[in-house]
């Protein structure tokens, strides 16, 4: 089901419908759950949204599994372990003693990252807009027992802020820039199986995990989601940090004239493993589609700041990417009616 939105209507409300299938780690060979749900058409300005979608409040794939990993990412701490009955804050856990861990560079006190909640605990505004800063949650509202944000998808071994910077919600954005993939006569590649064409989509390696992503980042006090969206691809995708200007404002072009309009494929929690009970990530994720692959299709591509590598991926079942990122995709390939996995 999917919903469009125009620049006149005022606020619509976005229904999910969930629906397990399975998901294949191209490497490992190991099968996860995927997930199907609608997709909700935003028109997109230069620099902010027009109209508002009021979020599901559900979270895509279900109970959080990866904010429940072992080891926390780029450490040697180990979360309490949560089993799946457990994860609920309504399911009574006297013993539960999770693990209290900050990394030292968020302790440090750089200038994304919140002050110690000691210091703060009575300043913050939780569930509203704090100053320049966004302490509302895409997802739900959030309890904030003794002072403290609650994650609202329930535990995960370890509280603190972990990588985070924020307490409560981290807001992210992810864009989805997309094209056919086509042959040396221009036509469009079908899938031998599905017959349904190809989807590809601009992936990068990331530095911190070595996992394949969506580009992406994190949405800077006071900034506007879009201006985000324009921002993370360019220094991500295109190494807009380091290319000459001249270069760098040619293709500042061809994405401004791309991103006017998207099509918002999730918005709300997202299984993440940097999250943590008290601290945890969200996004919007917004899908941005070359139709004839002139615009950004053509532009080549050059992995920048957090990312390691960057290349046009194929989109279909055997994707295993970073956080909910898999399940994403597939709600992009669904709309744009692309291949995703072979004909049952």
């Amino acid at each position: 089901m999917t919903t469009e939105l125009s620049a006149e209507a005022g606020e619509i409300r976005l229904f999910t419908d969930y629906s397990a299938k399975p998901q294949r780690d191209i490497q490992t060979g190991a099968v996860r759950s995927a997930v199907e749900s609608s997709i909700t058409y935003l028109f997109f300005s230069s620099l902010s949204f027009f109209g508002q979608v009021r979020p599901s409040g559900k979270m895509a794939g279900g109970v959080h599994t990866k904010a429940r990993c072992p080891q926390y990412p780029n450490s040697e701490v180990n979360r309490l372990a949560v089993p799946d009955d457990r994860v609920s804050w309504g399911k009574e856990w006297t013993e539960y003693a999770p693990v209290d861990y900050t990394a030292p560079s968020v302790k440090a006190g750089p200038v994304w990252a919140d002050p110690d909640i000691e210091e703060v605990i009575e300043k913050f505004k939780w569930n509203s807009i704090d100053g320049k800063v966004n302490r509302k949650s895409y997802s739900a509202t959030y309890q904030v027992p003794d002072g403290i944000p609650r994650n609202p998808f329930g535990r995960t071994g370890i509280s603190g802020r972990g990588l985070l910077g924020k307490w409560g919600p981290n807001h992210a954005a992810d864009p989805i820039v997309t094209r056919w993939k086509r042959d040396k006569k221009g036509n469009k590649i079908t899938d031998p199986t599905s017959k349904k064409p190809i989807l590809q989509f601009v992936s990068i390696k990331r530095k911190d995990s070595g996992a394949w992503a969506i580009p992406g980042g994190m949405v800077d006090a006071g900034e506007k989601v879009s201006i985000t969206l324009k921002r993370e691809f360019g220094e991500e995708a295109l190494n807009h940090l380091e290319v000459p200007e001249v270069e760098r404002k040619a293709t500042e072009k061809e994405i401004a004239a791309l991103f006017k309009r998207g099509y918002e494929v999730y918005r709300g929690y997202v299984d993440d493993p940097r999250n943590t009970d008290n601290a945890w990530m969200e996004t919007i994720a917004v899908n941005f589609h070359d139709e004839d692959g002139k615009s950004v299709g053509k532009i080549p591509l050059a992995a920048g700041d957090d990312a390691a590598d960057v290349h046009w991926s194929d989109i279909s079942s055997d994707l295993c990417l970073y956080a909910s990122h898999s399940e994403f995709i597939e709600k992009t390939a669904l709309y744009r009616k692309a291949h995703w996995a072979a004909a049952s």
